[in-house]
C-alpha cells in the first residue's frame, strides 16, 4: 500500500500529513502542526514519530510567481513545447529577470475566449530557493516539489461543471480559480495570517498561543452580533486583515471574466470559527463553505474534520506526491541513475559461429579478386555482387537527391535574402519615422507640462481650501453607526486628532481600518482603547492628504 509524507513549510510552522493509498481509497495515517526554531530537527522529529523513514516526502515551492501566455493549440507538441520556453524567455526579458537563475513549470489549460488557444500557466521561482528546499530535506526522499495553490486543488473531487474558487490564507493568501476542474488563474493577496500573528505575538510573545488564540476566536457576522457576550480584545488584530483581504478578494473576482459558483476557504485562517459566514456575508450570490478533502466523509461523527481541515496543505502535497493532481508541476527532476545501469547489464553472447561465417565471407571476398572468372559463381558470390550492385544504386540516388535538395535550399537562400533586404530597408525607414515622431512628442509633451503645471498649481489650491469640508464629508459617508465622535481638532497644519467611543472593539477596528483604506487621513495611529463605562475610547491621529 503506497503512502507519502506531505510537508507543507513556511516560515515558523510546518504542517504534516501522511496520507496511505489502496486502489482508490485514501486514508490520512498520521497529521498535525508544529512551530519550530531549528527546521531540520523538526524535520526529524515527524519523520521519526510518523515512522516515515523510507516514506517518499511531497513537500510546497516557497516564494513562487506566477504569470501567463496566450499559445496556439494548433500547433504539435514539438512546437508547442518550444512555444511555452520562447514565451518564458520573453516574459524574463521584458521584466528584465534572468531566466538562466529561474526555474518554471506550466500547465496548459484551454482559452475562456478563443478556442484556437490555449493559456499558459507559468509557475517559477529562484534556482536557489528551490535549492534550499532541497537541502533542508536531504538525506529523505523527496519525490514532488510543487506549488500549493496549484496542488491544493487536489482537495476538491470536482464531480460537477461549477466554476470554483479555492482562498488558501496561509501566511499570504493565494486565490485559485478553477474552470470544469482544470486550474485556469492564480492570485496572490500580500495579507494573510502572518500579519494576524505578528500583531497578536506582541501581545502574547508566542507563534504557537497564536495559533491556539485564532482558533478559539468566534467571528460574528452584522445579524449574529447580538449575540456575543464577551469582547475578544484580539479581533482588532483579526477583522481589518479579514477585511482587507475580502475587499481585494472582491476586486479580483469582481476583474475576472470567470463566473464564480463556489468559494472554498482553506489555510490558517480555516480554524477561526466562522470565518465561512463571514465570507458568506460579503459573497451572497456564490456559496461558500471550508474545504475539506474530498475522500473525507462528514457524516462520520467520530471523524473530527476539523482536525483534518487544519493540514490541508500537507494532505493536498500528500496527494501530489501519490499521483493525484497535476504531474507537470513537480519541479524536482528526476534522477536518470536507473537508465545508467541498464548500460551495465548488457549480455555478450557466444560468436565462434559469427566469427566462421564471417571469415567464410572474407575468404570469399578474396577468392573472388584472385580468380579469373571464368568458373561459375557461386551463392554467396552472386548474393556479394547484388548487395555491390543495390549499394551503387542507393548512392547514385542519394547524390541525384542531395543535388535536387541543395539547389532548392540555394533558391530558398536567395529569396530569402532578397526579403531580409527589403525587411531591413522597411526598418530603416520605421527607425527614421520613429525619430521624427519622438522629436515631435517632445515638443508636445513641453506643451503638455506645461499646461498640467499650471493646472497643479490651481488644483493645489482649490485642495487646501476645500480640504477640511472634505474631510468632514468622507467621515460622514464611512463612519460607522456604532461608533460616535466625541471631538475632532486640526491641531497643526495637516494634523488631525479625533476622539472616537462605541461599545465594541470590532466597530471601531472597521472605523479605523476605512480611513486608513480610503485614504481619508495618512500616517493614521490610534491608541488601544480604554473603556469607560460601557463604552470604549480611542484617540486616532493622522495627516490630511493633500
Amino acid at each position: 500500500m503506497p503512502s507519502c509524507l506531505g510537508l507543507y513549510i513556511e516560515n515558523n510552522i510546518i504542517k504534516y500529513a501522511k496520507v496511505s493509498k489502496e486502489r482508490d481509497n485514501f486514508k490520512v495515517e498520521s497529521y498535525g502542526i508544529k512551530f519550530f526554531d531549528n527546521i531540520d530537527e523538526t524535520v526529524k522529529q515527524i519523520v521519526s514519530e510518523t515512522y516515515s523513514y523510507k516514506t517518499p516526502i511531497s513537500t510546497n515551492l516557497s516564494d513562487e510567481k506566477y504569470t501567463y501566455a496566450e499559445l496556439f493549440s494548433l500547433l504539435s507538441q514539438k512546437d508547442l513545447d518550444k512555444a511555452v520556453k520562447t514565451e518564458f524567455e520573453y516574459f524574463c526579458n521584458e521584466n528584465h529577470k534572468n531566466s538562466n537563475a529561474l526555474e518554471f513549470r506550466n500547465l496548459l489549460v484551454s482559452d475562456l475566449n478563443d478556442k484556437d488557444k490555449v493559456t499558459g500557466v507559468y509557475a517559477y521561482t529562484e534556482k536557489s530557493e528551490l535549492l534550499e528546499k532541497l537541502q533542508v530535506l536531504s538525506g529523505f526522499k523527496v519525490n514532488a516539489i510543487t506549488p500549493l495553490p496549484i496542488s491544493i486543488t487536489n482537495l476538491i473531487a470536482n464531480t460537477d461543471r461549477k466554476n470554483k474558487v479555492i482562498v488558501n490564507i496561509e501566511n499570504d493568501t493565494s486565490v485559485t480559480f478553477i474552470v470544469e476542474g482544470k486550474v485556469h488563474r492564480i492570485e496572490k493577496i500580500e495579507e494573510g495570517m502572518k500579519e494576524i500573528f505578528e500583531n497578536i505575538i506582541m501581545k502574547e510573545n508566542s507563534y504557537a498561543k497564536a495559533y491556539e488564540i485564532c482558533k478559539n476566536t468566534t467571528i460574528y457576522t452584522s445579524q449574529g452580533k447580538n449575540l456575543q457576550i464577551e469582547e475578544n480584545e484580539y479581533m482588532e488584530d483579526i477583522m481589518p486583515v479579514l477585511y482587507k483581504i475580502i475587499e481585494k478578494l472582491q476586486k479580483i473576482i469582481s476583474n475576472t471574466p470567470i463566473s464564480v459558483d463556489e468559494i472554498y476557504i482553506t489555510g490558517l485562517a480555516a480554524s477561526i470559527n466562522n470565518i465561512d459566514l463571514y465570507f458568506q456575508e460579503n459573497f451572497a450570490n456564490m456559496k461558500c463553505e471550508i474545504l475539506a478533502p474530498f475522500f473525507v466523509q462528514k457524516s462520520n461523527i467520530k471523524l473530527n474534520i476539523k482536525d483534518y481541515i487544519e493540514v490541508n496543505s500537507g494532505i493536498a502535497l500528500a496527494l501530489q506526491g501519490l499521483g493525484v493532481g497535476y504531474k507537470e508541476i513537480n519541479f524536482r527532476k528526476k534522477s536518470a541513475t536507473e537508465s545508467i545501469k541498464d548500460l551495465f547489464n548488457i549480455e555478450i553472447g557466444k560468436s565462434s559461429n559469427k566469427n566462421k561465417s564471417g571469415s567464410n565471407v572474407m575468404n570469399k571476398i578474396t577468392d573472388m579478386f584472385k580468380s579469373d572468372f571464368k568458373k561459375p559463381l557461386d551463392v554467396i558470390e552472386k548474393n556479394l555482387i547484388r548487395s555491390a550492385v543495390g549499394i551503387l544504386i542507393l548512392i547514385i540516388v542519394y547524390a541525384v537527391f542531395s543535388n535536387i535538395i541543395i539547389d532548392r535550399i540555394n533558391k530558398k537562400d536567395t529569396e530569402v535574402q532578397a526579403f531580409i533586404t527589403d525587411s531591413q530597408q522597411k526598418l530603416s525607414d520605421i527607425t527614421n519615422n520613429t525619430k521624427l515622431i519622438q522629436e515631435r512628442t517632445n515638443k508636445y509633451d513641453e506643451l503638455i507640462q506645461k499646461i498640467e503645471d499650471a493646472n497643479n498649481q490651481l488644483t493645489e489650491s482649490y485642495k487646501k481650501k476645500n480640504v477640511i469640508p472634505n474631510f468632514l464629508t468622507e467621515i460622514m459617508f464611512n463612519i460607522p453607526k456604532e461608533v460616535q465622535l466625541l471631538s475632532i481638532q486640526n491641531t497643526t497644519g495637516k494634523q488631525i486628532k479625533m476622539e472616537a467611543q462605541s461599545r465594541e472593539y470590532e466597530q471601531l477596528g472597521y472605523f479605523i481600518a476605512k480611513i486608513k483604506n480610503e485614504n481619508i487621513l495618512t500616517d493614521v495611529t490610534a491608541t488601544s482603547g480604554t473603556r469607560q463605562g460601557e463604552y470604549i475610547l480611542v484617540t486616532i491621529e493622522g495627516n490630511l492628504p493633500y
